[in-house]
């Protein structure tokens, strides 16, 4: 790369990403689990592209948003048949959850020591372990966040806890998503964010909610934090 953020120091010392969908590709995974659990119950299953307005949310709210309002007293059993559904499938041969092209290489690019990198996602905490251990990235973030400890996306609680724990300021903080619920949660937090052309929402969608770019290759990442880091000095 050309520029020298590429090549030197980023100022922005913590950068949050989101995990499904921007790091992995987990949709199959999902739609399959969400599909056994809703079965599971004697519902019709969701389609993929109505599994995909939810990722990002906390389980139990994607799960009542799939339901709908005349069944959110089946949110519980529902959410309880996916979580044996997804561990279950976790352990099976078949199971694969692959990062996206460029990703490992653009984490260790921006793993510098000035640097914090971080993950606040609406996967639960033993299932990002598990996730970033298949991956052998289980040392590249300081700070995981997920809905055990705080409010679902799009609310600030999870940055805000990251901001916390690392010692930043709003400022200091740029988050990576490829969601609206991504976006909107970094705007509740006043930090800024980036949206990638890979995930389950819409560049323009996330444009919408506040994106302050989008990125449509993970190795053009840096250079857009770069660009970011310009227009906000």
């Amino acid at each position: 790369m050309s520029n020298a953020a590429s090549k030197g120091r980023l100022s922005f010392k913590l950068i949050l990403f989101d995990f499904d969908g921007t790091l992995v590709d987990s949709q199959a995974n999902i739609h399959r689990c969400m599909a056994q659990a809703f079965a599971t119950e004697g519902l019709p299953p969701p389609t993929l592209a109505e599994v995909r307005r939810v990722v990002g949310l906390s389980l139990e709210l994607a799960v009542g948003k799939l339901l709908g309002e005349a069944l959110q007293s089946r949110t519980a059993p529902v959410t309880s048949a996916y979580r044996e559904a997804f561990f279950a499938w976790r352990q099976h041969p078949d199971y694969c959850e692959e990062l996206f092209p460029g990703a490992r290489e653009t984490l260790l690019q921006l793993d510098q020591p000035d640097v914090c990198l971080g993950i606040a996602t609406g996967k639960n905490l033993r299932g990002l372990h598990a996730a970033l251990e298949k991956h052998a990235l289980s040392d590249r973030f300081i700070t995981l966040q997920t809905p055990e400890h705080s409010p679902s996306k799009p609310h600030p609680g999870m940055v805000l806890r990251a901001l916390a724990e690392t010692g930043f300021q709003p400022q200091d903080a740029v988050l990576i998503g490829d969601t609206t619920y991504d976006i909107e949660m970094a705007c509740n937090a006043r930090i800024s964010s980036l949206g990638v052309g890979w995930g389950y929402h819409a560049p323009e969608e996330l444009r919408a909610a506040g994106a302050r770019g989008i990125v449509e290759d993970f190795t053009r990442l840096p250079d857009a934090l770069a660009g970011l880091q310009e227009t906000s000095t």
